[in-house]
């Protein structure tokens, strides 16, 4: 009972990280009807700022942190929606959906190029011990994680749904001409939606790298995680993106403990399966009609 104790807690520590990255998913496609392929490297990028702020500009570690918070939110949140979104957008869907592809590739090998190919330890920012938990022995940054990412994703639902700003941006992404029609900015409301998804790739970067380390090819396994985690919590619900991270989190920890570690890679994509046959939808998400 201690090992299923510890396995459960552990899965659900990295399950959050994965639906922090979700949740960038499901709010991309509000707000711009398209999908973010470049997402796991944006989860990449703020971690190699945060060691750029250390080894080159030799800040402290919370200075290095809000230099790569910040570069994070203009680069991959304001100059993304300014210089790719906007233009592209009026082209169509898959226009956009190629766009972020490439942008993702060019992030991947900018970092490669810039910071090498090996490796590179990241600074622990919770504390790495473990504690007694019911009999089980469970790491205190994996509780932390959890703690911090369910946070997060609480105040992001208290904010969307009980401020005036966050009314309007749902608004938005439910329909933007009737949201225009009211007095809604929607250019900005679209902006901001961009911001809160680099603000919350950044937070993710810098909770799970410590642990995988910093890596320019980390982008492509978590992208695909957190791609999967949206559709099979419900790639239109913020909760169903966290109730498909923490279930793809725990399905693998409790796969690689219980069953074998040969095919935990394989489960995210036969869950996947098993979801699109049997609720296309997703676990918590909504069916949405379309005019064609």
């Amino acid at each position: 009972m201690s090992q299923f104790l510890q396995v459960l807690l552990s899965g659900l520590a990295t399950g959050s990280i994965y639906a922090l990255v979700a949740i960038g998913f499901t709010l991309v496609w509000q707000a711009a009807q398209t999908v973010n392929f470049a997402q796991g490297e944006f989860v990449v990028v703020p971690a190699f700022m945060v060691l750029v702020g250390l080894n080159y500009f030799h800040m402290p570690l919370w200075g290095a942190l809000v230099f790569g918070l910040v570069m994070s939110v203009l680069i991959l949140g304001v100059l993304f929606k300014k210089l790719i979104v906007e233009p592209i957008l009026p082209h169509g869907g898959i226009t956009l959906i190629i766009a972020t592809m490439a942008l993702g590739i060019l992030l991947k090998e900018s970092v490669k190029e810039f910071y090498g190919a090996e490796a590179q330890a990241f600074p622990a920012l919770l504390p790495s011990n473990t504690i007694d938990f019911f009999g089980a022995v469970v790491s205190t940054q994996d509780l932390l994680n959890l703690a911090l990412s369910l946070g997060i994703v609480f105040l992001l639902t208290l904010f969307l749904n009980r401020t005036r700003t966050g009314r309007c941006m749902q608004a938005t992404a439910q329909n933007p001409a009737v949201a225009e029609i009211l007095g809604v900015n929607i250019k900005r409301m679209v902006l901001y939606t961009f911001v809160i998804n680099a603000a919350l790739a950044t937070l993710a970067a810098y909770l799970i790298t410590p642990v995988y380390l910093a890596k320019f090819s980390n982008g492509e396994t978590l992208g695909l995680i957190a791609f999967i985690a949206a559709i099979v919590g419900g790639f239109n619900q913020i909760r169903g993106a966290l109730v498909g991270g923490l279930l793809i989190g725990v399905l693998d920890n409790m796969t690689a403990t219980y069953i074998t570690a040969e095919y935990r890679a394989a489960l995210p994509l036969v869950l996947l399966i098993v979801i699109i046959l049997v609720r296309p939808q997703g676990i918590m998400g909504t069916s949405e009609g379309r005019s064609v």
